[in-house]
């Protein structure tokens, strides 16, 4: 299974397309996956982009889907089909490594020009270069959630 880590920077070129960076397709080539179709979305939680590969995403996928009953209950079917909207395929070119980003999403994700990689382990978020930061939190948040965290591992 690939686990993406570390980040790295980006620019999209006047065609929406951004250069997929070395340190990630090495990741892929080290977990064995040969197949470099990648999944890109909106994020659920985020204004960024989510990127997968092809074996994650269809992991992730097929587990939501197997909660949800979307022939019988509308609100599912109607989940379901936000949940896989604007989500495309992309492969990178063979020469330069380039993935076309959809101008709908990078509008989504208010990306105009620099971009930030950061891998976080099974997916890799694409951010714009101004954004990422502002939506990390704070030290103090993060050693609160990390502080709760172990709690609920030595109570279970």
């Amino acid at each position: 299974m690939v686990r993406f880590y570390g980040k790295t920077t980006g620019k999209v070129d006047d065609k929406g397309r951004l250069v997929f960076p070395a340190v990630f397709r090495d990741a892929l080539a080290r977990a064995g996956e040969t197949d470099m179709t990648l999944i890109i979305k909106k994020s659920v939680h985020g204004e960024c982009l989510d990127l997968f590969s092809l074996k994650e995403w269809e992991m992730r996928s097929d587990k939501i889907m197997d909660s949800l009953d979307t022939e019988l209950n509308p609100d599912h079917a109607a989940f379901w089909s936000k949940y896989n909207d604007e989500v495309y395929s992309v492969v990178p070119d063979g020469k330069l490594c380039r993935i076309n980003v959809p101008e709908d999403l990078l509008r989504a994700a208010g990306i105009t020009r620099e971009v930030i990689f950061a891998g976080v382990g099974y997916k890799i978020e694409i951010w714009d270069k101004e954004k990422r930061e502002s939506s990390l939190i704070s030290q103090e948040q993060f050693r609160q959630t990390a502080k709760e965290i172990s709690r609920n591992k030595q109570e279970g």
